[in-house]
């Protein structure tokens, strides 16, 4: 089967990319090659991307509106001009990033790649995710590289010690090409310096406790599936650098995990009505496939944020992140009967809000002061 050339271009792109990717990974790998395979990687997929939407993609002549020409074939646009056609937005984080690599692969020295790999590994990373997003946002998941790329196994954040080393690699930078990035990145907004599109900076913690099959070795957390006080302590520590180094875990099976009848308990202790293990919780763990049910052949799969299986008592146990999930969901006499389909039995003395009167926000904050 012949393939459009918009195709043949993709898969040269591909080339370059997984080549670039291999040279950073690799230990003896050259930076400068790693710049090359990357900028024929954007530039080849950009030329895709026109090509298949019908875009004239080559220079022409102002002058005589006739194509320019270099060995006999009509000149295309570099990648610097293909980042504006794609990106018109002089501001966008992702042609930024771009840009920036440009510019380093035409004053990169080599005798500083290796310090200069250093210093700009989190835009690297986003160099490289966001050509896989561009790629698979027009061409369609067949065409990912997710199953071909793996996450490299490093040693660098193992030892305080290897961490001064990679900071005085850093230090140790020509002050011209320190110079470059401090000019490029001064006229940049704030907001677009701190997007993972231009800098996708990371914060590695080591996983403990249970595990499942299904547990990958890298697991990447959305900051809107955690509590409140989970985001928050994951936002600061994004901001502060904190590192974390668990260099011994001494293991307390099951530590703060929570029985059901516990976990209703901490819910009705913030509520103005009951809820029950027997008939509301179990409701919720089915429909939210937090566990399998009892006696499963498979009870180890579950969903860790929230639950575990304990083989020692051979019963399930809930997170604190469970309990929070719990009140978003059902937290308010409105929320219960949406979800349930009935009307929450209430506390003594406490009554649901009147149909008629104030709005159900205001009403609801007026129970929850009466039940104080």
């Amino acid at each position: 089967m012949a393939h459009a050339r918009w195709h043949h271009m993709l898969m040269e792109s591909q080339r370059h990319a997984l080549k670039a990717v291999d040279e950073w990974n690799c230990s003896t790998g050259n930076y400068s090659d790693f710049l090359t395979h990357m900028h024929k990687a954007w530039h080849y997929l950009l030329h895709a991307e026109f090509h298949k939407a019908g875009v004239d993609y080559r220079y022409r002549d102002p002058k005589t509106g006739r194509y320019v020409m270099i060995d006999g074939e009509p000149k295309a646009w570099d990648l610097e001009r293909c980042l504006r056609e794609r990106y018109a937005n002089a501001g966008d984080p992702v042609r930024l990033n771009a840009e920036l690599f440009v510019a380093l692969r035409n004053k990169v020295e080599h005798r500083y790649e290796h310090n200069l790999k250093i210093a700009t590994g989190g835009k690297a990373q986003a160099l490289v995710v966001n050509y896989e997003q561009e790629m698979v946002g027009h061409f369609g998941i067949k065409y990912s590289l997710a199953d071909r790329l793996r996450f490299p196994v490093s040693l660098q954040a193992l030892t305080a010690e290897g961490r001064e080393q990679l900071e005085s690699a850093a230090r140790k930078l020509p002050q011209p090409t320190r110079d470059l990035v401090a000019k490029f990145e001064a006229a940049i907004d704030p907001d677009v310096l701190e997007s993972l599109q231009y800098d996708y900076r990371i914060r590695l913690v080591p996983m403990v406790g249970s595990k499942t099959d299904a547990d990958l070795a890298i697991d990447f957390v959305k900051l809107d599936e955690l509590t409140e006080e989970e985001r928050r302590v994951m936002v600061q520590a994004g901001r502060k650098g904190t590192v974390i180094i668990r260099d011994r875990q001494v293991e307390v099976a099951d530590r703060a995990k929570l029985r059901a009848k516990q976990v209703c308990g901490a819910v009705e202790e913030r509520l103005p009505f009951e809820f029950s293990p027997f008939s509301e919780h179990v409701e919720m763990w089915q429909r939210f496939h937090v566990r399998p049910p009892k006696d499963s052949a498979k009870p180890y799969e579950t969903d860790a944020r929230y639950c575990i299986y304990s083989e020692a008592f051979n019963a399930y146990l809930y997170t604190q992140a469970w309990v929070e999930k719990i009140i978003r969901e059902v937290g308010t006499p409105a929320k219960y009967q949406d979800f349930f389909g009935k009307e929450p039995r209430m506390k003594q003395g406490v009554s649901l809000p009147r149909q008629v009167g104030p709005p159900a926000e205001e009403g609801e904050q007026h129970l929850q002061r009466e039940s104080a």
